[in-house]
């Protein structure tokens, strides 16, 4: 009996130990993943963004962040604005805004794996998207990676004039939204809307007022927001 105790003991302490190792790996693929930038690392972080994404999706799932999003989109504001409204979802994870406004728009995923056949697989920062076909341009937790620049340049340009920039993120990754605001503005957009009401996230709109101009393209800032670190445990 004594021995059987002792070997249970040593499984009991071993599992701990892999559950440690596994906790740790997912800690350190979430940190790699959210301060590399996201051009020209696609396909050899595919796993890595994987675990990233699946991760998300829990926080999405447990905090009813697309859900309010969702409600928003729904808004008579957009109803009334076009009867075919068309929306970009960037960064859209399993596409949940796709699959719940099917009915009310049209709506393209885009992320860096293809959880379902309703994402369109690509790097945010090149959509297949033709420029100033869009309604709305969508990022729900996605501002991810040292390039968020770029991704912001992409939606001024698949965003019809008039066309609206709709940003969700935590809030411990600003370091101040008010400069965060200021470097939208430089891209072609207007703060129309900010909310800082929930607990956890930060809601921005912004509405498009120009495209950007290649001589202007050069002198865009930088976008900088911190990493949403999981803490160690």
């Amino acid at each position: 009996m004594a021995k059987n105790k002792g070997s249970n003991t040593s499984n009991k302490i071993d599992k701990q130990k892999n559950k440690f190792k596994i906790g740790l790996k997912s800690h350190n693929l979430a940190k790699r993943n959210v301060t590399k930038t996201g051009h020209g690392n696609s396909e050899q972080n595919f796993d890595d963004n994987r675990s990233m994404k699946s991760r998300k999706w829990k926080i999405n799932k447990n905090l009813s962040l697309r859900e309010r999003m969702m409600e928003k989109l729904k808004s008579a504001r957009f109803r009334a604005k076009s009867s075919s409204l068309c929306i970009a979802d960037f960064g859209c994870g399993e596409a949940k805004l796709a699959e719940k406004l099917e009915a009310l728009a049209e709506v393209h995923s885009f992320d860096l794996v293809a959880a379902n056949s309703r994402v369109t697989k690509c790097e945010m920062s090149h959509t297949p998207l033709q420029s100033g076909c869009v309604d709305v341009a969508v990022f729900c937790l996605s501002l991810m990676g040292t390039n968020l620049s770029t991704f912001i340049a992409e939606a001024n340009r698949v965003l019809k004039e008039g066309g609206v920039l709709k940003i969700a993120e935590v809030e411990s990754r600003f370091e101040n939204p008010d400069h965060f605001i200021a470097a939208i503005e430089r891209f072609g957009f207007k703060s129309t809307s900010k909310d800082y009401s929930h607990k956890v996230f930060y809601f921005f709109d912004f509405k498009k007022l120009s495209n950007i101009s290649k001589k202007r393209k050069n002198k865009l800032p930088e976008i900088n927001l911190k990493p949403c670190l999981y803490k160690k445990r």
